[in-house]
């Protein structure tokens, strides 16, 4: 009886993380999604957000989150750039066809 309390304990667990995860990613999405527009065009846009939230880290992903609903400041386009900079970001960028470092970023 214990452990099976215990195994539905770590479910609901682990289910709540996984939701919690997904909300992130979604508004660390929406955030990320208009800055890197600024730098190319909506569709290459897109593909490049993906690449951007599947290299954030759970940090950077509750961080961004933050921001939505806002402007993106320095602070958010600083951590766009970062993760874009790290070799698995270029790596997804460059298969899916799109720049590694945005046009007219300065970067």
């Amino acid at each position: 009886m214990r452990n099976a309390a215990l195994i539905t304990f770590l479910a609901l667990l682990t289910a709540c993380t996984s939701v919690q995860d997904s909300v992130a990613r979604r508004a660390a999405r929406s955030v990320v999604n208009p800055v890197v527009a600024q730098y190319m065009p909506s569709g290459q846009a897109t593909a490049a957000t993906d690449c951007i939230i599947n290299n954030a880290n759970a940090g950077e992903l509750s961080a961004l989150s933050r921001d939505i609903g806002t402007r993106a400041g320095t602070s958010t386009v600083q951590t766009v750039m970062g993760i874009i900079a790290r070799p698995a970001t270029t790596q997804c960028l460059v298969s899916q066809g799109l720049p590694t470092t945005p046009a007219g970023s300065g970067y």
